[in-house]
């Protein structure tokens, strides 16, 4: 019986530490947008033959919310179906989503202080996720 308690707990504390990565990588890129709009970070991006699109609070917290929901389900995906090795694959996906997602920041008209801030913002999920989601095997 111990056995099954001890299991039902770590089960809930992960459970609880992988949300509270979701919760930091969000709370972290409102935290970056908020210190840049403080400082004057004009956050007009204009893309190629798009008209200009100001970046404000809401799709920050809308993109960062997806984005790490989508690592957690992809890192519980992988964790069914590739067992032991489910967190060095998940881990490679991480880096690979992360310098792709710097892609279309690179081709955007911004100003140096968005592209810094909204960089930064790309680089506070995964960091929350990679130390908050994987399982930690002690």
């Amino acid at each position: 019986m111990s056995s099954t308690t001890v299991s039902v707990i770590s089960t809930s504390a992960l459970l609880r530490r992988r949300a509270l990565g979701v919760l930091v990588a969000v709370v972290a890129c409102v935290a970056i947008w908020w210190v840049g709009a403080l400082g004057g970070v004009d956050y007009a991006v204009r893309n190629p033959g798009q008209p200009e699109v100001v970046v404000n609070l809401i799709p920050v917290v809308v993109a960062s919310l997806g984005a790490a929901l989508l690592g957690w389900a992809s890192l519980a995906v992988l964790e069914r179906f590739a067992g032991r090795r489910a967190t060095t694959i998940w881990f490679s996906l991480v880096v690979a989503v992360t310098l792709l997602s710097f892609a279309p920041l690179l081709q955007v008209d911004a100003s140096g202080g968005a592209k810094i801030a909204l960089g930064l913002m790309h680089l506070a999920v995964p960091a929350a996720l990679v130390v908050l989601l994987p399982k930690r095997d002690h």
